[in-house]
């Protein structure tokens, strides 16, 4: 028997509740991969899992966390083997299928990665599905030209898990980083980050009329979307990009077809870490280990417990989580 976060919806009421209790190898749902976890992380996703009524579990019980990184104990599969470290981000995995509130889980191999060298599994929880996702919108402004000296990055929601790990590798990178944020208190821990600007939110979510505005930015990781994007685009440089990860701030844009797109050629990038290729996922984990400044990562960190997650899963939906919440499934 082992411990896991398990969830469970009364049928009556409608509502969920999530507690720590004892589950067993039978109870895991079917795979090739054994792993004996070790660390996990919040998301927002888990947060929408653990809350009530959220409407991503389709089938309780269920065991949140759609990442995790520990050791093969048992596999069917001949690419792993027991003692091989691995780390899973995407698939589904604590949506769909059981994920890693749990200090096992049973999962497809093709759903793995390799743990590259320099990583262990608590620094891979540190990055996490946030951070492979920030390392896929910086390769994906690199694909499209993006390097050192060129101008500033804008970095928009800078102090959230994706932000906060983006700053980080482009400033890292050489890259002059302008990080975007609601809370001026966040000033200090954003430029610990390695951002050599600070912009405040309202100076990018104010009404402009104007279909292009001064080229500022030569490139931008968008973690909000919404009405902040739309005035990004009109103002990104001639041929710069923009990936796009996340949707806080609404899935509509303004803006006309004919500017930027067209007049100066801008790239809108969709990025999407759920689904990605093996051999990208491999790339983006490899440069994680190579080119995040890990002593910067220790800044974003808060340590949590399986016992913890109730009230963070409330508390991430509610804004009030910064950085990356690791979570030691053993403690």
């Amino acid at each position: 028997m082992f411990n896991a976060l398990l969830v469970n919806k009364d049928e009556d009421s409608g509502k969920t509740s999530a507690a720590v209790t004892q589950i067993g190898l039978d109870d895991l749902p079917h795979g090739d991969v054994t792993v004996s976890v070790d660390y996990s992380t919040v998301n927002y996703k888990d947060g929408l899992c653990i809350g009530p009524g959220a409407g991503l579990v389709r089938k309780y019980p269920h065991v949140p966390g759609i990442d995790f990184a520990g050791t093969v104990e048992e596999s069917a599969d001949a690419r792993y083997k027991p003692g091989d470290r691995v780390v899973l981000t995407g698939w589904r995995v604590g949506e769909a299928h059981w994920g890693g509130y749990a200090q096992k889980a049973r999962v497809n191999a093709d759903w793995l990665v390799p743990l590259p060298e320099g990583l262990d599994a608590r620094a891979a929880m540190a990055v996490g599905t946030a951070g492979l996702t920030a390392m896929l919108a910086v390769m994906a402004l690199e694909d499209h030209g993006l390097q050192p000296g060129h101008g500033p990055v804008l970095v928009t929601g800078a102090a959230g898990g994706v932000g906060s790990v983006a700053t980080a590798i482009l400033a890292g990178l050489g890259h002059e980083v302008a990080a975007v944020t609601g809370r001026p208190e966040q000033e200090d821990y954003l430029r610990g980050l390695g951002a050599s600007r600070i912009v405040a939110r309202n100076e990018l979510t104010e009404v402009s009329r104007k279909p292009l505005e001064s080229e500022m930015w030569a490139g931008c990781v968008d973690a909000v979307a919404g009405a902040m994007l739309g005035r990004v685009l009109k103002q990104m440089k001639y041929g710069a990009s923009v990936a796009a990860i996340g949707l806080a701030g609404g899935a509509a844009i303004e803006g006309a077809l004919i500017t930027p797109f067209i007049l100066r050629g801008v790239n809108l990038l969709g990025i999407d870490s759920v689904m990605q290729r093996y051999d990208n996922r491999v790339r983006a984990w490899t440069r994680i280990a190579r080119d995040l400044p890990m002593d910067k990562l220790e800044s974003m960190v808060q340590p949590a417990t399986l016992g913890d997650l109730p009230q963070l899963g409330a508390d991430i939906l509610k804004g009030r989580v910064k950085g990356r919440v690791v979570v030691d499934v053993n403690a």
